[in-house]
């Protein structure tokens, strides 16, 4: 069973491998409440992971050991694996989906694993790994669905409570929930008074239906930009844990946490991928009663591909109203342009590009189309344009 206890030994344990992360009040990020972030995403490997993997790998006997460590993951839980067996000198494997991030992929090797890629999603790589488990006689480090690990994860909860006891609210991803179960069955058994949350991608809602159903089930499929929390099917013993200490688990979209992405990097200066900012989203988004509450977001991960990062910025700007385009119909015939530049110039927006063409069959042949993609401070700024713009006799299209 997990208990109090093995998780104060897990911090104990862990003193010496991982990096201490203080939390971090997070101004600006809403009116609402008092946000503070505990920032893994600046853990060594960038990701709480390692807790839980060098916590279970310090508890192997000497033969588990002798014969290596086999573990799966979407990069993570890979690279916190490979640290913690490279520093106890065991000879580790990690299975990895073919889709996992390049960044992700070539960390694993880079902190002493051998790494094979599986075709498919997690579920798939952890099928894989199980087979060779049984092939080669390999310790399996599962990801979540494990009580060491899970204790390894809950040391984040004992650090919250001895920063700030007097917190109301905490809130963290999930994906297969080994981190929500440590963090919960810590601040409940210390304060059943503070509210502990999940957040899950509205496209892998795995935990929230089985929660629902009353016991762990598998969704068909799963498809979010938080390749983290991408997990099919969660835990048993996370399930039951979850069930027993969570009030509450909400969903966000990818546009409200690619809007969290951009919010951290541009208020908090900070990094994160998209399962470590979901619980923001979930939060600046409204989806918690946190009213005037002092709430902490774990910030799980900050191991973003750089390669989609810029689609998840672009993504954060149309969300939050900073990009917008439109599509203007003129008349075709001199000073069109110059009146419609001028509207938007006064009103304080930058124009990023324009694309001019006369009308097509079926449109008054005199007319012509502006496309004009703008940079814009908020909706309401949105708003007051397209006003402007149909008040001068415009016609937005």
């Amino acid at each position: 069973m997990l208990t109090l206890d093995r998780i104060y030994h897990a911090s104990y344990v862990l003193k010496d491998v991982i990096r201490p992360t203080h939390l971090v009040k997070a101004s600006g990020i809403t009116d609402v409440c008092d946000v503070y972030l505990k920032p893994e995403n600046l853990q060594i490997t960038g990701s709480f992971k390692v807790r839980g993997s060098g916590y279970k790998i310090s508890q192997l006997s000497d033969e588990e050991k002798a014969h290596g460590v086999i573990a799966c993951s979407a990069g993570n839980h890979a690279q916190g694996v490979a640290l913690a067996a490279t520093k106890y000198g065991i000879e580790s494997l990690i299975c990895l989906p073919d889709g996992a991030p390049i960044s992700k992929v070539e960390a694993t090797k880079g902190y002493g694993a051998k790494v094979r890629m599986v075709p498919g999603v997690y579920d798939d790589a952890y099928k894989e790994a199980l087979r060779l488990r049984d092939e080669k006689n390999y310790t399996f480090i599962h990801p979540f669905d494990d009580e060491n690990v899970i204790a390894g994860q809950g040391t984040i909860g004992l650090e919250i409570l001895n920063e700030m006891p007097d917190v109301d609210a905490v809130v963290a991803a999930i994906g297969g929930g080994g981190l929500l179960s440590g963090v919960a069955c810590a601040i409940k058994n210390l304060n059943p008074n503070i509210k502990v949350y999940g957040v899950q991608a509205e496209g892998a809602p795995s935990m929230l239906e089985s929660i629902k159903q009353g016991k762990p089930v598998r969704l068909d499929k799963v498809s979010t930009i938080a390749d983290g929390i991408q997990v099919k099917e969660p835990g048993e013993h996370t399930f039951k844990y979850i069930q027993k200490y969570v009030d509450d688990i909400v969903t966000v979209s990818d546009d409200e946490i690619a809007s969290a992405i951009l919010a951290l990097i541009e208020s908090q200066k900070m990094v994160s991928e998209g399962a470590g900012a979901a619980p923001l989203a979930a939060v600046m988004f409204g989806k918690l009663p946190v009213e005037g509450k002092k709430v902490v977001c774990i910030v799980s991960g900050g191991n973003i591909d750089v390669t989609i990062l810029n689609r998840v910025i672009k993504r954060g700007l149309l969300r939050s109203g900073r990009q917008q385009t439109l599509c203007i119909e003129l008349q075709d015939k001199p000073g069109q342009l110059v009146a419609v530049s001028k509207i938007i110039a006064d009103l304080g927006a930058n124009v990023i590009s324009v694309h001019h063409e006369r009308a097509g069959e079926g449109s008054d042949v005199t007319a012509a189309y502006l496309r004009i993609i703008l940079e814009t401070r908020n909706f309401d700024h949105v708003r007051q344009i397209s006003e402007a713009l149909t008040g001068a006799g415009f016609k937005l299209v």
